[in-house]
């Protein structure tokens, strides 16, 4: 599976508690097929409720596109409105799932790899945004432990499955521990594809 935008179950309490994995279909993959509504909804799961205009600020949008996407994203039941908060003046929106769940073998027609082609677009973005802002201004102690870098490994099919599966699990036990004194959100990307056009057999 692709899952995107994963967080633990207590750590999100600004997210109902009675929501926990959300399976992507149809229309909420041609609602996510959009790098910008992708970043939304992160920055949501994240960082809790805000106004269009909050968000507009954040990602240098007219307010006018963020409350486009923010209702886009609401008609795909991804958010919802947060009434305690609102008014007149201004909306707030909240997240409604703390993960999102994609499996290509099942949903790997037209939407499904507009949304993979979003995903990685949004990816490449946070990436562009770390090396800007985050990686200048970075403590010693934090980016003596960070990673950027990729591999290049020669596999089949089946071995590029198990070896997702295996990382998808050491970093499921990361994300479900207890967190320890001193942790703060730390973003793990994760990418496995042919580096070479592969063609139908």
């Amino acid at each position: 599976m692709v899952a995107f935008m994963s967080e633990s179950a207590g750590d999100r309490p600004h997210i109902p508690s009675t929501e926990g994995e959300f399976a992507l279909d149809t229309a909420a993959l041609r609602v996510l097929a959009h790098p910008m509504r992708l970043a939304l909804l992160n920055e949501l799961r994240d960082q809790g409720p805000a106004t269009a205009r909050q968000l507009a600020r954040r990602f240098e949008l007219d307010s006018g596109a963020a409350s486009y996407h923010l209702r886009r994203l609401a008609a795909g039941g991804l958010i919802e409105e947060d009434v305690d908060r609102g008014n007149r003046r201004d909306r707030w929106w909240r997240a409604l799932h703390r993960t999102s769940q994609h499996d290509p073998a099942e949903r790997g027609g037209p939407e499904g790899r507009a949304y993979t082609q979003a995903v990685v677009l949004a990816a490449a973005e946070r990436l562009r945004r770390a090396a800007a802002q985050a990686v200048p201004g970075m403590p010693d102690e934090w980016f003596a432990v960070s990673a950027f870098t990729d591999f290049t490994v020669r596999l089949t099919p089946d071995e590029l499955h198990a070896l997702k599966s295996e990382l998808f699990a050491v970093v499921a036990r990361y994300r479900d521990k207890e967190p320890a004194p001193g942790a703060v959100p730390a973003t793990v990307q994760y990418q496995a594809f042919p580096a070479d056009r592969v063609s139908e057999p």
